[in-house]
């Protein structure tokens, strides 16, 4: 009896370290990805890097769910983040040639696909090694998702090379930690395939609605932030709010139950949508109450796709972008 207590103590702390090592990973790998883009934007013209720009973010994000795919068929994951790693080094690579010579207009394009395809990978990876390790814990869902948000605007604001840099080793270095994070002390049920207990149709219907649930989240998120100004302080604000929305977000759905929380947001988002030109107050409540949602969407998406945990990180990821577009259009 105690030698079995000993042993799940130690799975437990042991998968405390991989949720807070991912977490930190996609804090890094946002951050990355955003502070090349950025560089390159201060040295070439906006018609060069608005088509960057709008190649990686696609790429990124619409090529989740098949590289989600990829991840749940994946025997040895473990080469999925080693494969993020050296897309995204590369990328960083690229980035410094192209702003060294004459090479913007095949190099940019080359930098945009490495990185969308290194952001790619890692999220499915990251996504698909929380949801099985921690067997679907809402609480960690939502710490690995939240930190994306602020390597965004650590990114944006304090973009440099000097930065990129010790993103990028600090990236690596995580990345060899977790190796040597051994995989038979995480959960017993990681390696089992399991079977649906809905029906197809449930599960289409399912994903669809979380699916819209998502991009109306990704909609009203871009309302409430883009009443706010963009300097650097309110850059970093907003990434922070939004970072702490998410992780709250996980914990609130834990303790209060996913119904009772969802009341709680409905009334919070309406009430700061009332008031949103009466201050800022209301834009950060309720841009920290819409965040609040993101685990949860993760975590019904998961329940619904047992043993697809990547593909159903890729849906999601992917129903962002019309989203934001369709924010962006109005």
């Amino acid at each position: 009896m105690e030698y079995s207590r000993s042993m799940d103590k130690n799975n437990k702390i042991i998968i405390q370290q991989l949720t807070g090592l991912c977490a930190l990973m996609h804090l890094l790998v946002d951050g990355i990805c955003i502070c090349c883009l950025y560089l390159m934007a201060s040295q070439f013209s906006a018609a060069h890097i608005v088509g960057i720009f709008i190649t990686y973010n696609v790429l990124a994000f619409m090529s989740q769910p098949f590289t989600g795919m990829w991840a749940d068929r994946l025997e040895r994951k473990h080469w999925m983040l080693l494969a993020s790693v050296l897309l995204l080094t590369l990328a960083v690579l690229a980035t410094s040639v192209v702003m060294s010579m004459e090479w913007q207009t095949f190099g940019m394009p080359v930098v945009a696909v490495l990185l969308g395809a290194g952001n790619s990978l890692f999220h499915v990876w990251g996504g698909k090694q929380i949801a099985v390790s921690t067997r679907n814990d809402i609480r960690a869902l939502g710490a690995f998702v939240a930190t994306g948000a602020f390597g965004l605007a650590l990114g944006a604001v304090f973009c440099s090379w000097p930065l990129l840099y010790l993103f990028l080793l600090s990236l690596c270095l995580l990345a060899i930690a977790r190796l040597h994070i051994g995989d038979s002390a995480l959960s017993a049920d990681s390696s089992e395939v399991v079977k649906s207990r809905f029906g197809a149709t449930f599960v289409l219907v399912s994903v669809i609605a979380l699916m819209v649930a998502v991009m109306m989240r990704s909609f009203v998120s871009e309302s409430f932030s883009g009443g706010l100004p963009k300097n650097s302080e309110m850059v970093l604000l907003i990434g922070l709010v939004s970072m702490l929305g998410k992780m709250a977000g996980g914990w609130i759905a834990h303790w209060a139950g996913i119904v009772r929380m969802i009341v709680m947001i409905l009334i919070v988002l309406v009430a700061c949508f009332l008031f949103r030109n009466q201050g800022m107050v209301a834009l950060f409540l309720g841009m920290f109450a819409v965040n609040c949602t993101m685990p949860v969407t993760l975590y019904l998406a998961n329940v619904v796709l047992p043993g697809r945990e990547g593909l159903a990180f890729g849906l999601l990821a992917a129903a962002l972008i019309p989203g934001y577009l369709f924010a962006f259009v109005l």
